[in-house]
Order: structure tokens, then C-alpha cells, then sequence
């Protein structure tokens, strides 16, 4: 793996990057303003479910629940909890099955959408996706659609409040990320999808406040959105994001700083 490219510098995929940095910064904000922590455990809790169903209830033989109790554990969620998810997808303890599904689409402006999801019932989820879409100037594609606009990405966030970018570029060179970005109060890393889990606990273990870790579907290239359209976008994201079937939901819109700044 190459040597990543100090912040400032330009790669084709740089401003892809910096827009999923702008909506993991409105959602995280959102998530604290809003009291949401039910809702972000019920969503955290499916993901370990799902994980150690797919892969078996032990982290170190498991990277998808690996990251899961890594990110549950980082939201302060209690072990209890951890452990009874993690069963419940082992079959120890009886739940409720969920199935991963994807959906695709566009929202205003022709801004493509890809929306991860956890449902035990898809019928429901598929009609209430596509509900929401529709009523906020967008469509539900076909698989495939919009997949081939992203590519999948280990995505890293540094608390900009500790150690200068120089500090935290050094740490992810020598970890082996891809590259590192430096804005809005923290520093992005960016790395490989397989290599996520080895390159947070590189940072971790370098002393970095790492404050997020996840996969992430990152645009090839953006769509520029700004004004009213820039708002109905944002507002599309949110309520995507809100829907309880929703884990993850990732978008090309890059909206534009005074759009953003008037976010609640």
C-alpha cells in the first residue's frame, strides 16, 4: 500500500472524501443534539447481530464484528449488551433474524444514493424507503444503479483537538492508509476496507484520539449541490438516516458550506 498524500494535496477521489467527512460530522452533531442514543444502540445492536450470525461470535476470527463491538464500545454501550446481541446471532439466545439489504437511487439534483440496510421484514423496508424518496424529490433505482459511482473505503476520524496534522499523517503513513485529510475539527483517515481494523489500532496504539471507525461506501466523483436543492438534499439524508431500518447512508452530494452551516 502506498504512501498517503499529505492534506491539501489534490487525488481524484480527494473531494469524495471530504464530502463523506461533511455527513459524518452533520450526522455525529445530529446524534447529540437529538438524544438519539436508543435508536443509534437499536442500529448498533442489529449490526452485531448480523455480524456474528455471518461470521460467528468471535471478534478475532471475525472482522465485521470485530469493527461492530469496536464501534458499539466506542458509543459507551454497556458489555451486557454487547454480549447478549452477539449470541442472538450465534443462535445461544433467541431473536429476531435480520437480513442485510442495499438499496439504490437518486435524490435532488440527480445525487446518487446508497442505502444499507438491516430488516427483518423487506417488504416493509422497501416500501418505506422508496415513500420517503418519492416524497422528497428522489427515486428508487435497480441494484446496480448507483454501486458502480463508489468504491468501498476503511474511513478513520481523528480528533483535530489533540495532535496537528502533521502528527496524525505521520501515524497513518506508517500504519499503511491511503490518506489523510485535515478539516472541520478533525482529521480523516482514509484507508483499504480489509485493512480498517489494523490501521485503528495503529493509530490507537500511536497515542491518536481515533473517535470513529467504520466502512464506507466513497464516491469516485461528486455532485455539486448548493441553495434550496442543497437543503432538500441534506434534508433526504437525514430521514433516510432516521428511518430505523437504516444503518448506513452514503450519497456523491457535495453540499455546499452555507447549506451545511444552517444545518440543525
Amino acid at each position: 500500500m502506498g504512501r498517503p498524500v499529505r492534506a491539501g494535496s489534490t487525488l481524484a477521489w480527494r473531494q469524495a472524501v471530504a464530502g463523506h467527512s461533511k455527513w459524518a460530522q452533520i450526522k455525529r452533531k445530529k446524534a447529540v443534539n437529538d438524544r438519539k442514543r436508543g435508536q443509534m444502540f437499536t442500529k448498533l445492536i442489529r449490526e452485531l447481530t448480523v455480524a456474528a450470525r455471518g461470521g460467528g461470535g468471535d471478534p478475532n476470527f471475525n472482522p465485521r464484528l470485530r469493527l461492530a463491538v469496536d464501534t458499539a464500545k466506542a458509543a459507551n454501550m454497556p458489555q451486557e449488551n454487547i454480549d447478549r446481541a452477539v449470541k442472538r446471532g450465534t443462535g445461544e439466545l433467541e431473536g429476531v433474524t435480520y437480513e442485510e439489504v442495499v438499496y439504490e437511487g437518486y435524490g435532488p439534483g440527480g445525487v446518487a444514493l446508497y442505502i444499507r440496510t438491516l430488516t427483518d421484514n423487506q417488504k416493509r423496508t422497501v416500501a418505506e424507503v422508496r415513500h420517503i424518496l418519492d416524497k422528497n424529490g428522489g427515486n428508487l433505482g435497480t441494484a446496480g444503479s448507483v454501486a458502480w459511482q463508489f468504491d468501498r473505503k476503511g474511513i478513520i476520524t481523528v480528533d483535530a483537538a489533540g495532535p496537528d496534522a502533521d502528527a496524525v499523517f505521520e501515524a497513518a503513513a506508517e500504519a499503511g492508509a491511503e490518506d489523510v485529510e485535515s478539516r472541520r475539527g478533525e482529521h480523516t483517515v482514509t484507508t483499504g476496507a480489509a485493512d480498517l481494523h489494523e490501521i485503528r489500532q495503529a493509530l490507537v496504539a500511536a497515542g491518536l484520539p481515533v473517535t470513529s471507525a467504520e466502512t464506507a461506501m466513497v464516491a469516485k466523483n461528486e455532485v455539486r449541490v448548493g441553495g434550496r436543492e442543497g437543503e432538500r438534499v441534506l434534508k433526504l439524508l437525514h430521514l433516510l438516516d432516521d428511518h430505523d431500518d437504516v444503518q448506513q447512508v452514503h450519497s456523491n452530494a457535495d453540499i455546499d458550506e452555507s447549506v451545511l452551516a444552517g444545518a440543525p
